[in-house]
């Protein structure tokens, strides 16, 4: 079913930080497969939010990334057309077609705008965990909420809420903010150096013994 494939790419940057180097992962993954996001919310643009918008924190950790464009397609073009059953393929299968060390599991919980009475406001709660493609041993897991109010009484009265709630469905902007809030909730979630976050990989300059 599935055709044997290289990694066409690998993307990394550096950036220079103040803190001490982190405890390496176990088995010291170098590269990462983003595997399809399960959505959870309503917003059927959210996968593509967390997907594209992956690549770069985590290359900014220090790891090689599957282009995520390529993995995807690569799913496409073998029937894999929902993200649940991405997420049921076998680890060893994965590493075989992939070459990848590791895979990054996105759920989605909530995405995009949420409406009350006077007003209106935009969240991106997701869960990861990175899991090692040839043990199977999950090495890291984390949870993000990032919830962005453009709308309240306080600042615009009740009235200007009102109003402004409506141009806001009217205009789209919510959806416009909701993309910027599952972009920032993502950079949260998938960059390393706060507590309980993804640790840095072997291309960053922090990541040592």
């Amino acid at each position: 079913m599935y055709s044997k494939i290289p990694i066409l790419a690998a993307i990394f940057l550096f950036c220079t930080c103040s803190s001490s180097p982190q405890i390496n992962y176990p088995d010291h993954p170098r590269s990462i497969l983003v595997m399809p996001p399960v959505n959870l919310s309503v917003d059927i643009a959210a996968p593509v939010t967390f997907l594209a918008t992956s690549t770069i924190p985590l290359a900014e950790a220090g790891y090689y990334v599957i282009p995520v464009a390529l993995s995807a397609q690569m799913f496409i073009e073998n029937g894999v057309t929902v993200a649940e059953e991405a997420h049921g393929i076998p680890y060893a299968r994965l590493h075989e077609i992939f070459g990848a060390d590791s895979a990054l599991y996105i759920t989605i919980i909530q995405y995009g705008a949420i409406y009350y009475v006077l007003g209106s406001a935009v969240t991106a709660q997701a869960s990861a965990k990175l899991v090692d493609l040839r043990t199977g041993r999950e090495l890291w897991s984390g949870r993000v909420d990032v919830t962005e109010n453009p709308s309240s009484a306080s600042n615009r009265g009740i009235l200007g809420t009102l109003v402004g709630a409506v141009i806001d469905q009217i205009a789209h902007t919510l959806s416009n903010r909701a993309y910027t809030v599952g972009r920032n909730a993502n950079y949260k979630l998938l960059s390393p150096g706060s507590k309980n976050s993804i640790l840095y990989g072997p291309y960053h300059p922090l990541y040592g013994p």
